[in-house]
């Protein structure tokens, strides 16, 4: 069996990533934390402005998690993880705990999963979108 290598996140895609993203943040009037965790959940990036709130911080880390762990956005997630979703005892199944709040996107390269972003500070339709942004802005 073979397999094809794809090119990992790196530390200076993680950097973009958060770059982007506090951008976006910007442009919008809000501030934000923003994490980025590599395939293996470690962490990359992070970035937390002075003025944004301090769980914001948590939030942006636990949503990226949740992204990364299930493959998907976290704003997909949300019905999953209501009283008869598709995920709804998968929280308390996991030692860390997730986070189905919109801000979290999967990265992948060449169709592969290698991170997330998470986003917290903002609505979480914004923090959807400005971690939307900076994938689109990896590309």
């Amino acid at each position: 069996m073979s397999t094809t290598a794809v090119a990992p996140l790196t530390i200076q895609d993680a950097e973009a990533l958060v770059t982007a993203a506090h951008r976006a943040a910007e442009a919008a009037g809000v501030t934000v934390s923003v994490t980025v965790l590599d395939a293996g959940g470690h962490l990359l990036a992070f970035r937390r402005d002075d003025r944004a709130v301090l769980i914001s911080g948590e939030t942006s880390t636990r949503k990226a998690y949740t992204a990364l762990q299930l493959n998907a956005p976290t704003a997909d997630l949300v019905d999953a993880v209501q009283p008869g979703g598709l995920f709804h005892t998968l929280p308390t199944a996991l030692d860390r705990p997730l986070l189905f709040i919109a801000g979290g996107v999967p990265v992948h390269r060449d169709g592969r999963l290698i991170g997330a972003i998470g986003v917290g500070g903002g609505a979480s339709e914004q923090d959807h979108g400005f971690a939307s942004a900076a994938v689109t802005a990896l590309a």
